[in-house]
């Protein structure tokens, strides 16, 4: 039987992080991954920039040494207001490829968790199906034997492995946010849009744009919330007039240039609303691209060079853990002896009704403590990610990339020394 410290379902943010560390810390890891490839939320779903968050974050670790990698292959910047998490998706993938080979962590991809072994409130085993053979396969390829671990962490963001284990969740797991599909066009004239919309829009909280390594990297926004005098109204307007979107194409729409291209723009965008699929988000970008061409300037020869595979998902499932975070541990800036996450991101929760979204700013630093990870129903099961123990308000704010980096990180470090078999590589 093969036999590991630490099984983490799931390859996302949150989900490499803990398994970097972990490995670079002495515990034999092993991390299962639906997709072919890792990342989760980076490179399946696109979300790219990371968002900036404290200079005083915690568990910084992994998040470096990605932006070090990424570094070395012309996949990451640091932007002009401090951010480095400005990455490639594409070659985030090859980047954390490359890590887990470095830190020993056995990878299975397009792989799965089917059946748990349980003894009184203690994970035993574990029993995987894997759709194909090309992994970077265990030295005991006798995957209908069960896998044993000492311990469990479901990094799959919809908290798969609590509910196989039919778990106890939150009671408010109603609360919902509006999902996005994501996508980049290629072959912009960056410069020239960069400059035009510098010109357009004097508000430097919505819009910017700075000069790296000789090309130029750009960001704006609008949405359809009435809370900002938007500057790209007027030619919003003028394209819902003329019928080339419509009001709902671009509730929301924000973009972002791509790290290390000097031609690609990725949207935060569209934003789905009314429980809508693939098939309109599809449609809905198609005729922002059509709008992008028509009406921005540096766009005329752009097109879609990407579509995110999955939706950016806000809020799923949340454990109910030996600790539930509030808004109110948040606002107040509550301290703990363990905390796993200090971050000042604001509460961010989005809607699919106009003038209904919330962009609640945060003047204190804050921290997740790691009981929000443990579960409350077994001993050495674990979540991390945007699954936490955490209510709606408080997971809104803690569900951004950087935060499930350290989350997985701080959860490592605790592991490795449980385990007994820490290494201080750090």
């Amino acid at each position: 039987m093969s036999k590991y410290d630490l099984i983490i379902a799931g390859g996302g943010t949150a989900g490499v992080s803990c398994a970097y560390i972990a490995a670079k810390m002495g515990l034999k890891v092993l991390l299962i991954e639906q997709n072919s490839f890792l990342g989760g939320s980076l490179t399946a779903s696109l979300v790219v920039p990371a968002m900036k968050t404290s200079d005083n974050a915690i568990n910084s670790d992994f998040f470096n040494e990605l932006h070090n990698n990424l570094l070395e292959i012309g996949g990451a910047i640091t932007y002009c207001d401090g951010n480095k998490g400005w990455f490639n998706p594409e070659l985030v993938k090859i980047a954390l490829d490359k890590m887990m080979i470095e830190a020993n962590v056995d990878v299975l991809f397009e792989s799965n968790i089917k059946q748990i072994n349980i003894q009184n409130n203690k994970i035993l085993s574990v029993y995987i199906e894997t759709l194909n053979g090309n992994n970077m396969s265990l030295k005991n390829k006798g995957l209908l034997l069960p896998i044993e671990t000492k311990h469990l962490v479901d990094a799959t963001g919809d908290a798969k492995i609590f509910q196989m284990l039919n778990c106890e969740f939150l009671n408010n797991n109603f609360e919902k946010q509006p999902t996005s599909l994501r996508f980049i066009m290629s072959g912009v004239n960056v410069e020239a849009f960069a400059s035009w919309i510098m010109q357009l829009d004097t508000d430097r909280d919505v819009t910017t744009a700075c000069t790296l390594g000789g090309y130029t990297y750009c960001s704006t926004a609008y949405t359809w919330d009435t809370d900002k005098n938007w500057a790209l109204k007027p030619i919003v307007d003028q394209a819902i007039a003329d019928n080339t979107i419509t009001t709902e194409d671009i509730n929301y729409f924000q973009l972002f240039s791509v790290a290390g291209t000097p031609d690609s723009i990725a949207f935060n965008a569209p934003r789905l609303l009314r429980n809508e699929g693939y098939i309109e988000g599809r449609a809905r970008i198609l005729r922002l691209s059509n709008f992008c061409k028509k009406y921005l300037p540096g766009f005329e020869k752009a097109y879609i060079s990407s579509i995110a595979n999955t939706m950016g998902i806000r809020v799923s499932n949340r454990i109910k853990g030996k600790y539930t975070y509030t808004i109110e541990d948040l606002l107040s800036s509550k301290t703990f002896n363990n905390p796993v996450v200090v971050s000042n991101y604001p509460v961010d929760i989005h809607s699919d009704k106009k003038d209904a979204s919330t962009l609640q700013k945060v003047y204190k630093e804050y921290q997740l403590p790691l009981e929000s990870l443990m579960s409350a129903d077994y001993e050495n099961l674990f979540a991390i990610g945007r699954c936490i123990s955490a209510d709606f308000k408080a997971q809104a704010a803690l569900r951004i990339i950087p935060s499930c980096f350290s989350m997985g990180e701080g959860l490592a470090k605790y592991l490795a020394k449980i385990v007994g078999n820490s290494v201080n590589v750090f």
